[in-house]
């Protein structure tokens, strides 16, 4: 949990894919917690990505480090509403405080990975796969 973790901070933005049907869509993001064994992401809930993820919970996330390794995180996910993500969430990036918050009316929303693989590659064609079960 910490390896894929600590790829994904050192190598921000990662890539986080959803579906709506048939259609493939792919975002940056840059916001990846821990919290009780469990890898979560964040969104606003009034964005695309949220609704989608409501609807079809398989996301994929991508990311690549300059030498030539990259991580890919696939699996189902599982929204959380817990309170106590937001104030992790605003600890680490206290900047989304000026985003969600009264004023503006955006609330934070949170996914983990329920369960899924990690696969770590490089370049030469290393390959190593993590399942993922919350």
């Amino acid at each position: 949990m910490e390896r894929i973790i600590q790829f994904l901070e050192a190598n921000s933005p990662f890539f986080f894919a959803t579906t709506d049907g048939t259609q493939a869509y792919v975002r940056p993001f840059g916001l990846v917690l821990e919290h009780e064994g469990r890898i979560y992401f964040s969104m606003g809930t009034y964005k695309e990505s949220f609704k989608q993820l409501q609807t079809h919970p398989d996301f994929e996330v991508c990311t690549a480090d300059h030498s030539g390794h990259w991580l890919r995180v696939r699996g189902k996910g599982e929204i959380d509403e817990d309170p106590v993500l937001q104030t992790l969430a605003f600890e680490k990036s206290p900047e989304l405080r000026n985003l969600y918050n009264e004023t503006t009316g955006h609330k934070l929303g949170f996914i983990y990975l329920k369960e899924g693989v990690a696969e770590f590659c490089d370049m030469s064609g290393g390959y190593e796969c993590i399942h993922v079960n919350a």
